[in-house]
């Protein structure tokens, strides 16, 4: 039987979500990433995974956001960086598309799957509306606690999502009636708020930090579905 689950860290960090964004359709991963641990990732989400490079850095968690059918990056890109992920994407049918925004770290501020997303606050609603237009999806502005970064605590996937275990009810009310599903909260790698900073996910599978507890591991398993 494939596994769904794997703990590890890159190179010794285990805030392997800064280097990595996941779709039902692909995995993209910064070039640091060991080749060893990339085989254990194709197995885990079940998708091909390509390694390359975003603004002269591997974080591509922190940059890129994405879903099945597009990638959208921040104009800081360097061209043969765009030129090599066009390529590797355009045998998929996946689209890149490019935003200009002073707010660069798209992964930190937009959510999304192949249904519907949630946008950072920190975005004009102009520049919201067109980003829901590049995906496709159903999206709406939303900003938790005081905390624009809302793509930083949370994860979602096509099958669930877990957040900040640290959010108000009113907040954990607000998102779910905008996702249409219940979400799980977690933390990961002993206690880190930041969830998307220790998680790489799809609906196949989902790779976590390697310092998180049994027990952190869990409520992710739980809360992306898996265990339902």
């Amino acid at each position: 039987m494939r596994k769904h689950v794997a703990k590890m860290n890159f190179n010794g960090d285990p805030n392997i979500g800064l280097y990595g964004v996941a779709t039902d359709k692909f995995c993209l991963l910064g070039r640091s990433v060991p080749k060893k641990l990339v085989k254990d990732i194709e197995e885990v989400l079940d998708v091909p995974v390509f390694q390359v490079g975003l603004y002269g850095t591997d974080l591509i968690g922190l940059f890129a956001a994405a879903n099945s059918k597009v990638v959208l990056l921040p104009e800081i890109i360097y061209a043969s960086e765009l030129k090599k992920l066009k390529a590797v994407l355009k045998k998929l049918k996946v689209k890149v598309e490019i935003i200009r925004t002073t707010h660069t770290a798209l992964g930190n501020n937009i959510l999304v799957n192949d249904k519907i997303g949630l946008i950072s606050s920190v975005y004009p609603k102009g520049q919201a509306a067109k980003i829901k237009k590049i995906f496709g999806v159903k999206a709406s502005q939303l900003k938790i606690r005081g905390l624009a970064v809302l793509g930083s605590i949370g994860v979602i996937t096509n099958r669930g999502g877990i957040f900040n275990s640290n959010l108000k009810d009113a907040d954990i009310e607000k998102i779910e009636k905008l996702l249409g599903f219940e979400i799980g909260l977690g933390t990961v790698n002993m206690g880190n708020p930041f969830v998307s900073s220790g998680v790489i996910s799809n609906s196949h599978g989902f790779i976590v930090g390697g310092q998180s507890s049994g027990y952190e591991v869990a409520r992710v398993d739980e809360s992306l579905g898996f265990l339902n």
